[in-house]
């Protein structure tokens, strides 16, 4: 059995679309001790894609954990071979997600239903790998809710050797509801997961859902061992610039505004000067000053000139005077 991992208290959820190398480096300027995932990489796109595009990131992103998305065992150990191989510090398969097209590859919140498949997948995982192998859930899907059903879930689960669970503390429905509506419509359930924490004291639980500020991930820490953020994370990036200090009680002082927008510079025309589009980049960084004076001015002029052919660091430097917030 791998060890748990505990060396984290908090960290930034896998999201489709948003977490990819560029906004994990940008995060990266603002906290060094959170976790960071990739986006959902279907196991699929691993055996039959680009790899290097799929799977390469920057040192700098490190902790970093690969999120998978797969219900096939001996797949699933390949895979996780692979992201060992590739330099991921943990493996995570995805047993959350309620969109119709994971439904339609039975991996993601369907596969809650089949605790021993996800034991059989989450075995051979282990067995292939000396990183951690973790699973993301729902605390229940459909009328399959009640807190003995997750229960009987995690206990499988953990029998096959996993000691780190995230729980999203809200259920999915499968049919009805769009993913979108899975992450507002469901209520809630925080105290099922503090009890399953109780009840399992030996497993690594981590919270997900609802949780957007700081005074929130303090109020949880004390029922479970971490917290996990996520669209919070993205549009309002800056609530992380304290966390190493403040949460993980790190001895590191908390970034500026400017700091950071600086050491995103030689990132950003190290990849335009390869051909990527500022863009890819620069949308990552758009609700940095969420809140403060001259944020509007901000996005706006970064949205009207990343477009361009030849757009560089310089569309941030003149985007950055455009604030009034220069600290």
């Amino acid at each position: 059995m791998k060890t748990k991992n505990q060396t984290y208290l908090l960290s930034v959820a896998p999201m489709m679309d948003r977490t990819d190398r560029h906004f994990r480096y940008f995060m990266r300027q603002i906290t060094r001790c959170t976790l960071l995932y990739t986006e959902m990489i279907t196991t699929a796109a691993i055996v039959h894609g680009d790899r290097h595009k799929l799977l390469d990131f920057s040192p700098e992103e490190k902790p970093l954990s690969l999120q998978l998305g797969g219900d096939d065992p001996q797949t699933l150990a390949d895979c996780a071979k692979i992201a060992e191989d590739w330099g991921y510090d943990e493996v995570n398969l995805n047993v959350g997600c309620p969109s119709s097209r994971v439904q339609n590859g039975n991996f993601g919140a369907c596969l809650m239903a089949q605790p021993d498949l996800v034991a059989k997948c989450i075995a051979k995982m282990q067995k292939a790998v000396q990183i951690p192998v973790t699973v993301k859930h729902r605390i229940g899907i459909d009328d399959c809710d009640r807190y003995e059903d997750m229960t009987n879930f995690v206990q499988r689960v953990s029998e096959a050797g996993c000691t780190n669970f995230t729980v999203h503390a809200r259920k999915a429905w499968l049919q009805g509801l769009s993913p979108k509506e899975n992450r507002d419509i469901p209520p809630l359930r925080y105290d099922d997961v503090y009890r399953l924490k109780r009840e399992f004291p030996d497993l690594f639980i981590e919270i997900n859902g609802g949780i957007t500020n700081l005074a929130q991930v303090k109020e949880h820490l004390p029922c479970v061992d971490a917290v996990m953020i996520g669209r919070a994370a993205y549009d309002h990036p800056y609530l992380f610039a304290t966390v190493d200090r403040d949460i993980f009680a790190a001895n590191i002082t908390p970034p500026t505004y400017q700091e950071i927008i600086e050491n995103m510079l030689p990132y950003i025309d190290f990849w335009t000067a390869k051909g990527v589009r500022l863009h890819s980049i620069s949308r990552h960084i758009l609700q940095l000053f969420s809140g403060q004076p001259g944020t509007k001015a901000w996005k706006r002029y970064i949205s009207e000139n990343a477009h361009l052919t030849d757009a560089n660091s310089t569309v941030i430097k003149e985007a950055f005077k455009q604030l009034t917030v220069v600290d």
